[in-house]
């Protein structure tokens, strides 16, 4: 489990004084736990490994629109702390596909579902969600689920 990998990374970053690691896992650790919160009260809770692919791919959006408004404000020093949280972010996603990789599994699932005009991209979208969450990222997905349909 993804939740178990953080966890241990934390212990091993804090016995080897990689502060920069710890605080990161430590923010990672926050946000699952908010999360979990917020579910409590949920009729169903998804996969544990798709919750906390989820909250890494937020994660991961905050931080890179943070890095382009601090460079965009001269700031960077805060960019490149950014980054650092980033690049120890990104170690606990699984494999992300590759864009040729998503155009297949996009081209399939289509021929799949039957899908010929933007009118079926929602559908597209869902079962996209469904088989490939945290493999994909689903931004650049719907991208290229519309050329696809249109």
């Amino acid at each position: 489990m993804i939740r178990d990998d953080v966890k241990a990374a934390q212990i091993a970053a804090m016995k080897g004084g990689d502060k920069a690691t710890v605080a990161a896992t430590r923010l990672i650790q926050a946000a699952i736990k908010n999360r979990d919160i917020e579910l409590r009260t949920a009729s169903s809770a998804p996969d544990d490994d798709l919750l906390v692919t989820e909250v890494l791919q937020k994660m991961i959006k905050q931080r890179r629109e943070s890095i382009e408004m601090f460079r965009k404000g001269g700031r960077e020093e805060l960019a490149a702390a950014e980054e650092g949280e980033l690049a120890v972010i990104e170690r606990f996603l699984p494999k992300q596909m590759s864009e040729d990789e998503a155009k297949a599994a996009i081209d399939a699932l289509a021929t799949e579902l039957g899908a010929d005009s933007v009118k079926d991209m929602g559908r597209v979208m869902a079962a996209l969600k469904e088989r490939f969450a945290g493999q994909m990222d689903m931004a650049k997905a719907s991208g290229l689920v519309k050329a696809r349909l249109g």
